[in-house]
């Protein structure tokens, strides 16, 4: 048995330097190298309990993958991981792997937790550069099931099913697969090129993939159980709604929902010199709100050009609900943060030049101090009377959250949603109100994780499964 490495601390992830990669859209984190990755793998103890497990949304056996790499059998390693995760590439990247299986990690309790995440991406990585064999397709049982929606859930509900046998046809309103993972999450957090190859890798298993098709416009939910013979629906449509705050101004030129914008940039490539959809190229832009998608927006801003890109959020940096690893990230890239501070009104250009009439001229600000705790058990932010003040900006995004689309819950009989628009399920397996006709990710929780989405998807894939059976 290799030597344990008992160092307190993880291997540190090679990445671009900050005012390098402030200027581009490649990966910010280089991965490791195998010397790197077989030296991390030896911090893991193989507790008995396996607490990282329960840690992790779709149960990986994280002791078991890390092991393989402490051996040096990389593939090995990733196909310990592929008998329950469809996405490792992704979730490696992605996961808020801190607040899961490794929070749970008994290496944290005396230093840093083993880098299961950073482990996860490499072996992944290895097999995607390594071994060129697609998935075979599974014999098909003879039997049909509809998802709407390729995003994170959506694609491993499809994977698990097809596994299983099934007749899987996803239908994607975009013009391409992937959800938030391509429209969402930017190039460098996430290259496109890996969330198309696993979607290759379901199409080799016999999934068809049907883009530019919008449920509930094209074909109803209903449609697809009585016309197209579709014996099960997975509903995984994502939270693609935006959220506005309602302030004087947010109708001028220069406002952008993060949706918008990060769509723009990250699926319609507006950062390249001929983008299919162009995007305003600020001076100075204000991203307003605190988390993983206002880091994105701020960072994906400074990207494009921005001389300087803040962040507006109304709590202390204590109560960010950003990922600390991107809220790193950010300040290292230069974005500045405007913390304890609320908009109150976007402020339109003073001109009668008709070309340069309703344009953003600024954002006017409160400062906020910190009450008592909410009802989400953060402490409430209060305005300062007399505190407010003006953001020399040009430029707007506005990322505060997200709701389910109202279009399948509007042309779907008998769906029963809550007051946000979220999609009810029976919370173990994603059974909605309708018979037949399943439900997880985002559009049932609200905007949430890429994990815990997979973790619905495949939940409901069982759930499908045991359903036809029993018909």
């Amino acid at each position: 048995m290799a030597k344990a490495n008992m160092s307190l601390e993880k291997n540190k992830m090679p990445e671009q330097e900050p005012n390098v990669r402030n200027k581009n859209f490649q990966e910010v984190a280089l991965g490791y190298t195998a010397e790197q990755a077989i030296d991390e793998a030896k911090r893991c103890l193989n507790c008995k309990n396996r607490p990282c497990v329960g840690g992790c949304p779709v149960n990986v056996k994280i002791p078991d993958f890390i092991a393989k790499v402490a051996e040096g059998d990389f593939e090995g390693g990733y196909q310990v991981i592929a008998q329950d995760s469809s996405l490792p590439a992704v979730c490696g990247r992605v996961c808020p792997q801190e607040t899961q299986c490794e929070h749970y990690c008994v290496r944290g309790k005396k230093g840093e937790p083993v880098a299961i995440g950073r482990l996860e991406r490499f072996v992944a990585d290895y097999h995607r550069e390594h071994c060129a064999e697609k998935p075979a397709k599974p014999v098909s049982n003879g039997h049909k099931v509809a998802v709407v929606g390729a995003g994170p859930a959506g694609l491993t509900c499809a994977g698990d099913l097809a596994r299983l046998g099934y007749d899987v046809t996803v239908y994607e309103a975009l013009h391409l697969a992937g959800g938030v993972l391509v429209y969402g999450i930017p190039e460098f957090r996430l290259p496109k090129a890996i969330v198309q190859q696993e979607v290759d890798n379901l199409i080799a298993m016999g999934v068809k993939v049907e883009t530019n098709m919008v449920i509930g416009r094209v074909l109803s939910v209903d449609e697809l159980m009585e016309d197209e013979g579709f014996e099960a629906v997975f509903l995984g449509t994502g939270a693609g709604l935006p959220r506005f705050m309602n302030i004087p101004g947010e109708n001028l030129k220069g406002v952008y929902s993060a949706n918008e914008f990060l769509t723009r940039t990250n699926l319609m490539k507006a950062y390249k010199d001929d983008p299919t959809t162009p995007i305003m190229h600020a001076k100075n832009v204000a991203v307003v709100g605190g988390g993983n998608v206002a880091m994105d927006a701020a960072r994906c801003a400074k990207r494009l050009g921005a001389e300087n890109v803040y962040i507006v959020y109304r709590r202390s940096e204590e109560e960010l609900p950003a990922r600390r690893e991107e809220v790193i990230h950010a300040k290292e890239e230069g974005i500045i943060f405007k913390l304890l501070n609320n908009p109150v009104e976007v402020l339109p250009t003073e001109t009668e030049d008709r070309n340069l009439k309703g344009f953003v001229a600024g954002l006017k600000c409160i400062q906020m101090e910190l009450g008592e705790p909410d009802e989400s058990g953060r402490r409430r932010p209060i305005p300062k009377e007399g505190s407010e003040f003006v953001l020399d900006v040009d430029c707007v995004v506005i990322a505060i959250g997200t709701s389910p689309n109202p279009l399948i819950r509007n042309t779907t009989e008998g769906l029963e949603t809550n007051r946000h628009g979220c999609i009810v399920t029976n919370g173990e397996d994603g059974l909605t109100s309708r018979t037949g006709v399943y439900a997880g990710g985002d559009a049932v929780t609200g905007a949430a994780t890429v994990i815990l989405a997979m973790g619905a998807g495949k939940s409901a894939a069982a759930a499908i499964d045991q359903y036809i059976k029993e018909k």
